[in-house]
């Protein structure tokens, strides 16, 4: 019976982390699936909402900024406000560049907010991190039944995320940028303002990326330099947007999920390695990771779903109002 009940809070925690995952696989597919934007410093933005709802809801300690104690909503709102404006003032400078030099910028840019967070200890305590962040309804529950409530406040967040991504694929601002994505020069030529349109999918994919930050912090209760490692963030949900299919929502919390299960079991079998490769075990897991999107790739071109456009809707004939007279 204990097997059984540490097996079930181990998926329990499995779908926590793969619903932050799943946020940020939606944010990403905003940004590249939808707008075609190459960002390639999802840990930035991602560290960002992370240590904004940390300082914004934690008690008042000497060790860094914080103090505050507010609701963690208000945190989650903090967080991607202050996300969103980082992602603005970055587009602002690299929106106008080509793909492979936007991935370059954003790069840069992740790295440099990196360095602001080790070094800036007055305002994120440096490498010894922010401790005692606390949990959604924490005063309430306590121990295994709390993960059971973080889950269901997880998922809640991503179903709420994952309509507002679809209303916005099916809206006519949807279709306009997927027109700029496609063909820039023919969407220019039909009056679509293209700096705009970008500047508008950085911000919102960049916003919703610091929610994710922000509920990884409030789920572990403790934010250090460590836990917004390239390899964790930025790689793993390029890999999960492209199995699971760039340009369609669902594809994205399918590509979540399904690599993060990956990523989960074979930390289970490279745990029972032998201690010389015990040290190579990330290693051995991206090598799995990388094995496992070529062959989809190889069988599905586009990802596991693909992107469908919405089908058009013409007017019939017989609907038509007659012409006044």
């Amino acid at each position: 019976m204990t097997e059984l009940s540490g097996l079930f809070f181990y998926l329990v925690s499995v779908l926590i982390a793969g619903g932050i995952y799943a946020l940020l696989c939606l944010a990403l597919n905003i940004q590249w699936g939808m707008g075609g934007l190459f960002n390639a410093g999802i840990v930035g933005f991602f560290a960002i909402g992370a240590y904004t709802s940390a300082i914004l809801t934690t008690p008042e300690t000497a060790k860094h900024l914080g103090g505050f104690e507010l609701p963690i909503f208000a945190g989650l709102i903090g967080a991607a406000i202050i996300a969103g404006v980082t992602g603005w003032a970055v587009a602002r400078i690299c929106v106008r560049l080509k793909s492979d030099y936007l991935a370059m910028a954003s790069i840069g840019i992740a790295e440099i907010l990196r360095l602001v967070i080790v070094n800036e200890s007055w305002l994120t305590n440096g490498s010894l991190g922010i401790s005692g962040i606390p949990r959604p309804f924490g005063e309430y529950t306590a121990g295994r039944p709390a993960d059971l409530v973080f889950l269901a406040y997880v998922w809640l967040i991503v179903l709420i995320v994952y309509l507002v991504a679809t209303r916005l694929y099916n809206s006519p601002w949807g279709r306009s940028l997927r027109a700029i994505r496609d063909n820039e020069a023919s969407a220019a030529a039909a009056g679509k303002n293209v700096e705009r349109f970008r500047t508008q999918t950085f911000v919102i994919g960049c916003a919703f990326m610091g929610v994710a930050g922000a509920l990884s912090a409030h789920y572990f209760r403790f934010l250090s330099p460590s836990a917004t490692d390239p390899l964790l963030v930025t790689f793993l949900v390029w890999v999960m947007l492209m199995a699971g299919g760039s340009g369609n929502n669902r594809g994205a919390i399918v590509g979540a999920l399904g690599i993060w299960a990956l990523w989960s079991v074979t930390e289970i079998f490279t745990n029972r390695l032998p201690p010389e490769w015990a040290t190579r075990s990330s290693f051995i897991r991206m090598l799995l990771v990388g094995l496992l999107l070529q062959y989809v790739l190889q069988k599905f071109r586009a990802g596991i779903l693909p992107e469908k456009s919405p089908p058009l809707h013409f007017e019939d004939e017989a609907e038509r109002p007659a012409p006044e007279k």
